[in-house]
């Protein structure tokens, strides 16, 4: 007699990025009860995380701080006090946010950046797994469409040229370039890998440029999702429809790899379209259906707009309902011969 038993295990779902969409995708992806495990990027240079980077020498915290809060289950008060950021008339402290003093502080106390934010993961109640892509920071280096280089993710986007190729290297000179403790078993065990949302070159590529996780990418039987920006970004994506955000990512690895692209067809309305010069987010990203059906075997293309008075954000509930069903369906079925 032939049994047929279906899995019904809470699928495992990596998300890889950084930035402020990765927190939307995994607090929706907690409330339904996923098995998450975030990869969160190291690359990060800037504003109180690049200030802790460059006096400890330390890996940058911001990205792991927001990810944190998205799956902890503390307080909204403790959360609020862990985001709370010093005003700039707070001298030494100004700019810093209390979570990124606590992170810092903790990696000191336990050594490393690993055990620092499972001890925290522990003491927030978080809901998953969280992993830093590497256990020390990276440098983050472009190369322009014209030939010419710029080392630093906050200084890539502000030549205003248009971005071919980025790769990641340690801070410490020569040393090779690893994933973190975790971060390979955990894509290759996985059910389903989600790429952002996120900025495409500055938060998705330098976790994926690290030679193990891309090719833990490649070899995974998990299936690989790409959920595409919305707004296309000042010195990374002008002009790059989604279709084109997914070739980016396929040169990178020099493979197709994306199995899913999760992408967005509702109109922008013309008021959250940006007219000023400075302005980071500056239109829609196109959607080429006939692009991407080159590129991936699956589309899931719907209308994920979540409209704020501050700007276009990713519907998190609805993306991540979309994820939650198809990785479900994806989970292996085990057949019994009895």
């Amino acid at each position: 007699m032939k049994q047929i038993i279906t899995n019904k295990r809470r699928p495992k779902i990596v998300v890889i990025g950084g930035g402020t969409g990765l927190p939307v995708i995994l607090k929706s992806l907690k409330e339904k009860d996923a098995d998450v495990t975030a990869i969160v990027t190291v690359a990060d240079d800037g504003g109180s995380s690049g200030e802790l980077r460059k006096s400890f020498n330390a890996v940058p915290p911001g990205d792991l701080r927001n990810v944190l809060i998205a799956l902890s289950d503390i307080p909204e008060l403790q959360k609020e006090i862990f985001q709370y950021r010093f005003k700039m008339c707070d001298s030494s402290l100004s700019g810093h946010t209390i979570g990124n003093l606590i992170i810092q502080a903790t990696a000191d106390m336990r050594g490393n950046i690993y055990d620092a934010i499972q001890l925290l993961a522990t003491m927030m109640h978080v809901k998953g797994h969280v992993y830093p892509a590497a256990e020390e920071p990276l440098v983050l280096h472009a190369r322009y469409m014209d030939g010419t280089t710029q080392a630093g993710e906050s200084l890539i986007p502000k030549s205003g040229k248009m971005i071919d190729y980025v790769a990641v290297s340690c801070v410490e000179g020569r040393k090779p370039v690893h994933a973190s403790r975790k971060v390979i078993s955990s894509i290759m065990d996985a059910d389903m890998v989600v790429l952002g949302p996120g900025s495409l070159f500055t938060s998705i590529l330098p976790n994926i440029m690290i030679p193990d996780i891309g090719k833990a990418l490649l070899d995974t039987e998990a299936k690989v999702v790409y959920i595409s920006n919305i707004m296309t970004q000042l010195g990374e994506t002008e002009g790059l429809s989604d279709a084109d955000h997914v070739r980016v990512l396929h040169k990178h690895l020099g493979k197709r790899f994306i199995d899913i692209a999760l992408t967005n067809n509702g109109v922008v309305p013309s008021d959250y379209i940006s007219q000023e010069s400075d302005n980071e987010y500056l239109l829609q990203v196109e959607h080429d259906f006939k692009g991407l059906q080159e590129e991936v075997p699956l589309i899931i293309s719907d209308d994920f707009l979540k409209l704020l008075p501050r700007g276009v954000y990713h519907d998190g509930e609805k993306a991540a309902e979309e994820i939650f069903r198809t990785a479900f369906n994806s989970q292996r079925k085990i057949n019994n011969y009895l």
